[in-house]
């Protein structure tokens, strides 16, 4: 099996690399070689170096149609410009995610008229797609019917996406496969331009012994995932039939519902107060906007038919983290299962 990989230097890019090398396979076929593309190299130098590997560093949109000169059976397209970016910079969110995905999709296209495979597309979209209309109030939940409203660009291009994706499945060009993931938490590394980036902020730093800022009120309420809970469920989708995946519509991934000060609070019965005093609050009206407009609580029936259920706490989120990124547990903290 030949997969490609978009935006794959990225937190979660690496991650499923990672997942398929470990597993060596995916839906029962052996994979023979893995194509990872992104505006920069991995930084996992075993991953890199893997024999199975291929690394294309370079603006996707540019090189699209050089990585689809070969065959694909199956592509995880995650390479997209973040929230923040596409409200500050409207023709980037364009260029980077309505442009790239259509020329991908019309690549993949061609590969099915070429060899008369339909090659299965992994698209990740996003909880940004729901909102509350003027004339369409957001519901207290989301269900799997609820109609979505986008309310910021990076919402927008990613439910245009999610159409596109079901027409060219309509159309048999491709097997889409869409998920909306929650906003993963917490992530390892740097703040990025994403609105979201301070809910995986307030604890990474605070657990490195840096400040942090959380520029939304603590009653906040917000639908995460953990790393490795997102990754179950991009694989599970994926690796579905397509009666079990159900239609062509985009489904939503489990949601862990919690509020910002829960969030500390699970920080602090983690790793002390001394670490949950390092973050602050200081409201920012763009991100309190952007955030407020996202649903915090779903009922996600689809995905619960495909065993896939949210994590059981914030605090089982953080000791996971803890356990990946090999932080040392402060002194006088004891691990306590979650």
């Amino acid at each position: 099996m030949n997969i490609l990989i978009t935006g794959a230097a990225g937190f979660l890019g690496t991650l499923l690399t990672q997942a398929l090398l470990k597993r060596g396979q995916l839906r029962d076929q052996t994979i023979t070689s893995l194509t990872l593309t992104d505006l920069y190299a991995p930084a996992r130098r075993e991953i890199a170096s893997h024999p199975l590997v291929t690394v294309d560093v370079g603006d996707l949109l540019t090189r699209i149609d050089a990585l689809c000169e070969k065959n694909y059976d199956a592509v995880f397209h995650f390479a997209s410009a973040v929230s923040g970016e596409c409200e500050t910079d409207f023709d980037l969110g364009l260029r980077s995610n309505l442009d790239t995905t259509r020329k991908l999709l019309d690549a993949l296209r061609a590969q099915q008229a070429r060899n008369g495979q339909a090659p299965l597309l992994f698209f990740a979209s996003s909880v940004a797609v729901f909102g509350s209309d003027p004339a369409i109030a957001l519901a207290d939940v989301v269900r799997d019917g609820t109609l979505p409203t986008p309310q910021s660009s990076y919402g927008i291009h990613k439910f245009i996406c999610e159409q596109m994706i079901a027409d060219y499945t309509r159309k048999g060009y491709i097997d889409g496969r869409v998920a909306r993931l929650m906003t993963v938490s917490v992530r390892p590394g740097r703040p990025n331009g994403a609105a979201s980036s301070f809910l995986s902020g307030i604890v990474r730093e605070p657990l490195s012994g840096i400040a942090s800022v959380c520029p939304v009120e603590l009653n906040t309420a917000v639908a995460l995932s953990s790393p490795n809970n997102t990754i179950e469920g991009i694989l599970k989708v994926v690796e579905v039939s397509r009666e079990e995946f159900g239609g062509r519509t985009a489904l939503n991934l489990p949601a862990l519902t919690v509020t910002v000060g829960e969030m500390l609070q699970a920080l602090k019965d983690v790793a002390g107060p001394q670490v949950a005093s390092l973050v602050t609050v200081q409201p920012d009206a763009t991100i309190k906007r952007i955030v407020g407009g996202w649903p915090p609580r779903f009922d996600c029936q689809r995905t619960n038919k495909l065993g896939l259920k949210a994590d059981a706490s914030y605090r089982a989120v953080i000791e996971q983290y803890i356990e990946m990124a090999g932080i040392k547990r402060p002194e006088g903290v004891p691990h306590r299962p979650s």
